[in-house]
């Protein structure tokens, strides 16, 4: 089992930055790949941003790309997503999500088999 718990989230004018965190528990967190998926109101939950089990290979989101930045503190079960140049269209509630199958980063939920409970985002224009 892995618990997942995020935070940082809030409210942030467009082209400000926010960090969000990821806090893992339960099994070995440097053995998954780690993910964030966004929701935002009325459609559906959305790829982000994936990372490797060891932080050597990262994947993003044509939307979120040279924005926003994924990284892993494998010694503090910790994955963040750093996000700057925040626009009105990241609004949206923010999920992190782990796979025990899979090390690669990959795309579709589908691989992705523990999620956190989710932390909202809001930008402003």
């Amino acid at each position: 089992q892995v618990q997942l718990v995020e935070s940082g989230g809030g409210v942030m004018q467009a082209g400000g930055s926010l960090r969000l965190s990821c806090a893992a528990s339960g099994r070995t967190f440097s053995g998954y790949a780690m993910a964030w998926f966004r929701q935002a109101p009325g459609k559906e939950r959305e790829f982000v941003a994936a990372i490797s089990w060891n932080g050597g290979s990262t994947r993003y989101a044509d939307s979120v790309e040279g924005r926003f930045t994924v990284s892993r503190d494998n010694a503090r079960n910790t994955a963040y997503l750093r996000m700057n140049s925040l626009k009105p269209e990241d609004t949206a509630v923010y999920y992190c999500a782990a796979s025990t199958v899979v090390t690669a980063p990959e795309l579709a939920r589908v691989w992705y088999n523990y999620w956190g409970q989710g932390t909202q985002v809001t930008v402003s224009s």
